[in-house]
């Protein structure tokens, strides 16, 4: 069915947060467990699942990726990425099981659409401390062997901590001095990215509002603006790439970031389900319309 299910998405995060719970490195029976689920479900989505196999902390780890091939005349990919590991003492249920499950939900709609620009979906391992910023970093693994390699990916989506959305008024904070410019109720998501990736981040959210009425800011700023590089596109922009992270703002928002309480029910299902049909209809008119030009290419 052509249709992001909610309850897939649900479906989806207490799997990873609740029934599996923390997984990283530190607990490498449920960080397996969660690889295991991805690539089960990518594998009855009718996907071949690539796997990126290094060792870090002593345990063996894994990138998985699965490609959506398009029908274009371009070898281009978009690449939409999401880190399945949690940070230690949480079973990271908005960080980053949504993100995961919203990643899942993408790849099984596009199995029955066409694409013209080939999709490529990959779950990173090791995005969470003491992995982040550092080269065992499991997007930093996957950039850099996608450098060597020449990977024509024309840009890339990171899809970080997205299902915590508030109508309340004082439900927003910001970085210092943003808030003069931003809402102060949380219920929209954010689009963020480097200076260099602003006319990505311009095209995305065109292509995202013209597809649905969810509320939607944007910011292209300096990667030292707290915030902005707190994800797997820092590591495609080290290595060269344009990227932009899609995010509900993370600790400026959802007060059980990086906690014990990071879990399953906290999140907000029917926006969060709203906001990844938006995502979906996005990428239907980025992969199908979006034309090569010097400011979209990669």
């Amino acid at each position: 069915m052509n249709e992001i299910s909610i309850q897939r998405l649900r479906t989806h995060v207490y799997e990873l947060a609740g029934k599996i719970g923390e997984h990283n490195v530190f607990h490498p029976d449920a960080l397996h467990a969660a690889e295991a689920y991805i690539t089960q479900e990518w594998r009855q989505q009718g996907y071949d699942v690539r796997k990126q196999t290094y060792t870090a902390q002593g345990v063996e780890c894994a990138n998985l990726e699965i490609t959506r091939a398009g029908n274009g005349r371009n070898n281009d990919v978009i690449l939409i990425g999401a880190h399945y590991d949690s940070v230690l003492d949480s079973p990271g249920a908005n960080d980053n099981g949504s993100g995961v499950a919203a990643l899942l939900e993408l790849s099984r709609l596009f199995k029955d659409v066409a694409p013209e620009t080939s999709l490529r979906f990959v779950a990173f391992v090791n995005e969470e401390p003491p992995f982040f910023f550092w080269p065992s970093m499991g997007s930093m693994v996957y950039a850099k062997a996608a450098r060597q390699r020449s990977d024509p990916i024309r840009f890339m989506i990171s899809l970080e901590t997205i299902g915590y959305y508030r109508n309340q008024r004082d439900s927003q904070t910001y970085p210092p001095l943003l808030k003069h410019f931003y809402p102060d109720t949380g219920n929209f998501i954010a689009f963020v990215s480097n200076l260099r990736s602003r006319h990505i981040l311009r095209d995305c959210v065109q292509a995202f509002s013209s597809a649905t009425d969810f509320p939607v800011q944007s910011i292209a700023a300096p990667a030292i603006v707290p915030g902005v590089s707190l994800s797997d596109q820092l590591a495609f922009w080290r290595h060269g790439y344009k990227a932009l992270m899609i995010t509900d703002t993370a600790f400026y928002r959802y007060p059980y970031y990086h906690t014990a309480q990071d879990t399953p029910d906290k999140l907000d299902y029917e926006p969060f389900t709203e906001m990844t049909k938006g995502l979906f209809l996005m990428l239907c008119r980025l992969a199908n319309a979006m034309q090569q030009s010097p400011e979209s290419s990669h």
